[in-house]
């Protein structure tokens, strides 16, 4: 089964190919216009979506050496996201559903982070803990089985990937501001300064990440930053950083995961790229833990975890087709329902 798949929720406009779960192509445009706004401007994003998407999806075409006759279903982010972002992919993979009489699946953004896991024959045993960080979302899942989840943690502020950019802003970094903070903290001291962790009481799988970033900007005004700074102070700090940041995700992901009994753990989403992320997680296997990272091709937003959750949805659900679904009513639903999402 060929699935052509297209994801614009935030600033990538991003297409792909696959046969089931096998990634043919992943076609990603990241919009460096933002850049000098320090994030992303929605209205901007939306206008370079529209210029995009039409060569993106040609060119995931030409990749994948398919044709829109050898396609058998369409996907396409629907929730959550940048609304005018999300209205250009989901309408424009509709029509091309439509005009190709192939059925049209919507898909959920944070399951197809979930589900990154998945691709290229990678395969997590159920039950699962996925940890899915970015810059827009920090979330602890309990992973049954194909959607049948349940969120059991996310933060109550900044998510991991905006505390990142935030910071990385403070420092005089550029956007975004992840992998700014992981080079430089491949060179400081982890150990240079220690910056809190927010316990939250009564939610022990909760994350906090805006005290952490407020906690930097004052350390900076102390230390009287913009006349002191230097390369190693800027790198040291970033370690600092990363440590704290990091050390909060692992120890909550542990508490659920020995809470529920769990001994897999899915990582992914944006910052799930991190190294020392990355290495801390790995550790795990020592004592017994199952740990899976997405490739990094496929940690942040792109249409190929978009296309296996696609999928992946058709092949499990009772319902194969969404043309009824109305854009606007679709997005305009009350905030996330963290039992079933």
């Amino acid at each position: 089964m060929n699935i052509l798949a297209v994801e614009t929720s935030c600033d990538e406009t991003s297409a792909s190919v696959l046969e089931n779960d096998k990634v043919l192509s992943n076609i990603v445009s990241s919009q460096i216009s933002h850049n000098k706004f320090g994030g992303v401007v929605p209205e901007l994003a939306s206008r370079e979506h529209l210029n995009n998407i039409s060569t993106i999806v040609t060119k995931s075409l030409d990749t994948s050496s398919k044709q829109f006759k050898d396609i058998d279903i369409i996907a396409a982010t629907c929730e959550p996201g940048l609304i005018g972002s999300l209205l250009i992919g989901m309408n424009f993979a509709k029509s091309l559903a439509f005009s190709l009489n192939v059925p049209f699946i919507s898909v959920n953004h944070i399951q197809a982070h979930l589900y990154s896991n998945f691709l290229n024959g990678q395969k997590p045993e159920f039950p699962f803990i996925g940890l899915i960080v970015s810059g827009g979302h920090t979330l602890l899942i309990l992973v049954e089985n194909f959607f049948r989840h349940k969120i059991i943690g996310y933060t109550l502020d900044d998510a991991a990937g905006e505390a990142f950019d935030k910071t990385a802003k403070l420092l005089g970094l550029g956007y975004p501001g992840g992998h700014h903070i992981d080079r430089l903290a491949k060179t400081g001291d982890r150990n240079f300064h220690k910056f809190p962790q927010t316990i939250i009481k009564d939610s022990k799988y909760n994350f906090s990440f805006s005290g952490i970033k407020t906690s930097v900007l004052y350390y900076l005004r102390k230390i009287n930053f913009d006349n002191v700074k230097t390369d190693s102070l800027i790198s040291d700090i970033a370690a600092s950083f990363q440590e704290a940041v990091t050390d909060s995700l692992l120890y909550n992901t542990l508490e659920a995961a020995e809470a529920y009994g769990v001994k897999i753990i899915s990582v992914s989403g944006g910052v799930s790229a991190n190294s020392l992320l990355k290495e801390k997680f790995e550790k795990l296997t020592a004592s017994g833990y199952k740990v899976y990272f997405p490739k990094p091709e496929y940690a942040s937003d792109n249409a190929a975890m978009i296309g296996l959750t696609g999928y992946l949805k058709y092949i499990h659900s009772k319902d194969k087709s969404e043309f009824n679904l109305e854009s606007f009513n679709y997005l305009a639903k009350p905030k996330l329902d963290y039992d079933n999402f």
